[in-house]
């Protein structure tokens, strides 16, 4: 299918995309890797007038490691999944990626552009709740910062302004004693989470000192597990206690139901998952 007619701007520099967002304002749809808008507009279910192109701010590509993590906006799946150093410092981060999609999809698609589409049934949302990560922000006030757990607000919904950016995604190296993972029932043909989990834990002395666990496809937004991290919280890490916490796991969320999966199976595909994700991330910390 054919979208409907746009006017079309390629950018160079994050000052001029902003403004050309506050220029055509609620008219204009940022156009980065691509893989959610096009198909919309190909449907008709998006028909933005202006169209802006982000791909050519060099700006907003790659991947910094120093005190932190710092991921531009326009950086690949493709290069988060092969860099050498987030491995090393970071691994779920690439671990995540490496299931998304094909290779196709890994080339193009950004993850400023999945962060601000926000899908329901997107990974990296869960992966960087479970980091605690930072999304920085660009717009006609200048920068800001958003914390991930801030940022998501609904169903394809996120605190993004109309004129702002993602300019950078910014999250902690890991640590001794502390571990991370990812894991993902996907759909067989699409490869988008029916459901999926990142955990993160710390240790410390032997005792679980942080706990974080977020849910993507289950629900209409990626969801933080409180219940299933204050059960784990001061425990010893165990089989016995893993399996206790994640009982908890999706008891209080919004749950959807599909013809891929009903809402019963899903909530207990969010147990499932939920203890996989942590059990990988305990035997991580550990080392």
């Amino acid at each position: 299918m054919i979208p409907s007619a746009f006017a079309y701007f390629a950018p160079t520099s994050v000052a001029e995309a902003i403004s050309l967002l506050e220029q055509y304002g609620d008219e204009a749809k940022i156009l980065a890797g691509g893989h959610s808008l096009i198909p919309a507009m190909k449907l008709r279910l998006a028909a933005p007038s202006v169209l802006i192109d982000i791909t050519k701010i060099a700006e907003l590509r790659g991947v910094v490691i120093n005190g932190s993590i710092n991921i531009g906006a326009l950086t690949t799946w493709h290069t988060i999944e092969y860099h050498d150093g987030l491995k090393g410092v970071c691994g779920v981060l690439p671990e995540a990626v490496a299931q998304i999609g094909d290779i196709q999809v890994r080339n193009r698609g950004t993850l400023g552009g999945a962060l601000a589409h926000a899908d329901p049934s997107a990974d990296a949302t869960a992966v960087v709740l479970a980091l605690d990560a930072q999304i920085r922000t660009h717009g006609p006030g200048g920068e800001r910062t958003i914390a991930a757990s801030d940022f998501f607000t609904d169903m394809l919904s996120t605190a993004l302004e109309p004129n702002e950016l993602i300019t950078a995604v910014i999250c902690n190296k890991l640590g001794a004693g502390e571990g991370a993972a990812y894991a993902k029932f996907p759909h067989p043909a699409s490869r988008y989470a029916i459901v999926g989990a990142a955990a993160y834990v710390k240790l410390s002395g032997g005792k679980v000192s942080a706990c974080r666990v977020a849910i993507t496809g289950a629900g209409p937004v990626p969801t933080r597990q409180a219940e299933t991290e204050q059960a784990l919280l001061n425990s010893d890490g165990s089989d016995e206690a893993v399996a206790k916490a994640t009982e908890e796991s999706g008891t209080t969320m919004d749950v959807l139901g599909d013809i891929h999966a009903s809402e019963d199976y899903r909530r207990a595909m969010v147990k499932v998952y939920t203890k996989r994700a942590l059990t990988t991330a305990l035997a991580r910390a550990r080392g």
